[in-house]
């Protein structure tokens, strides 16, 4: 006996069949992501996100592609420079599905595919540049490889959205030999900036010399100028201070008592000049009567006397402007 009657075992079996149909015909595809459906073997339609209904066992999803991009890390490889330098070089390639079908359809694996053409496209790419420009056109020759991928694969329904070079590293004596040519560009360097500040140190020495030179010899010229208007002062100083004392000796002269005054000064002095002689001198020239003080001072007067009227004869020839006029 059956643990079940025909009727529900036919229920039953319904029952799984719908349950396989819900399974089998029922597809949710996520946002970003396109699949694709074949009928009995063949390309029949591309599935949106959002729910999709299929015919189980006449319809299937072949193939799942993922729209977003995504990095794919390239292995480290051997390239050779166009100066026959080895490196090692790796990188990372970005890659988005633009076409799904193609992608599908066009090549077997399409990521491996990028990938190899990636490293093939870097290998021609390095062969073409010098060691030195490998690190000094890094954005260029990124961008050279996206360029050649691209046009490479066009029928493959993937684009290349981004190449970066992660690392470039070349062989150990290469490298020994650019860091002691840094070294040395280093030492060059700084030996020029040296020299360039010795050299503007004396220059600017030289500038403080010639500005010492000229500031002691305006100075000077100053100084000189200075000195020379105040002798020339002194010395009007000195004359109008003559002038005067003469004009008051004149006046002097011409008042009641002036002359006996003055043969009386003129005395004296003769006096005190012979008693300084010995004082100023080892070799004295004395008079034959040096005791007689009257008569050195009766000769002193005389000469006074003389003098006296020579000068009131340019008075009478002078006119009133004469200054010894009385």
């Amino acid at each position: 006996m059956l643990p079940f009657d025909p009727a529900t075992l036919i229920i039953l079996i319904f029952v799984l069949l719908a349950f396989m149909g819900v399974v089998k015909g029922v597809r949710i595809v996520p946002q970003q992501e396109a699949w694709i459906v074949e009928k009995l073997g063949r390309y029949d339609r591309k599935l949106e996100p959002g729910l999709n209904i299929l015919v189980p066992f006449y319809e299937r999803v072949a193939y799942k592609h993922s729209l977003k991009e995504t990095a794919y890390d390239v292995h480290e490889q051997t390239a050779i420079t166009r100066d026959n330098v080895t490196l090692l070089l790796d990188g990372v390639l970005y890659l988005r599905v633009i076409d799904a079908t193609a992608a599908s359809y066009g090549v077997t694996d399409p990521i491996y595919a990028m990938i190899q053409l990636a490293q093939t496209t870097m290998r021609s790419e390095i062969g073409k540049l010098t060691m030195d420009q490998t690190f000094e056109e890094r954005e260029t020759l990124n961008h050279n490889i996206v360029t050649s991928i691209n046009q490479a694969a066009t029928t493959w329904g993937v684009q290349c959205m981004r190449y970066e070079i992660k690392n470039i590293t070349p062989p150990a004596s290469v490298l020994q030999a650019m860091e002691l040519q840094v070294a040395a560009e280093r030492k060059k360097r700084a030996q020029i900036l040296e020299s360039e500040g010795n050299r503007q140190a004396q220059i600017n020495t030289a500038e403080g010399q010639k500005q010492q030179v000229v500031l002691n010899s305006e100075a000077a010229l100053t100084d000189q100028v200075n000195r020379a208007k105040g002798e020339a002062e002194a010395i009007l100083a000195v004359a109008g201070a003559t002038a005067e004392g003469l004009r008051q000796v004149a006046s002097a002269l011409t008042s009641a008592g002036g002359v006996e005054a003055m043969n009386l000064r003129v005395a004296e002095q003769y006096v005190e000049a012979f008693r300084q002689l010995a004082q100023k001198s080892t070799t004295v020239l004395l008079p034959a009567n040096t005791g007689d003080t009257a008569s050195m001072v009766a000769q002193a007067l005389t000469v006074f006397n003389q003098l006296k009227e020579t000068g009131q004869t340019q008075v009478t020839k002078g006119g009133a402007g004469s200054p010894w006029k009385g």
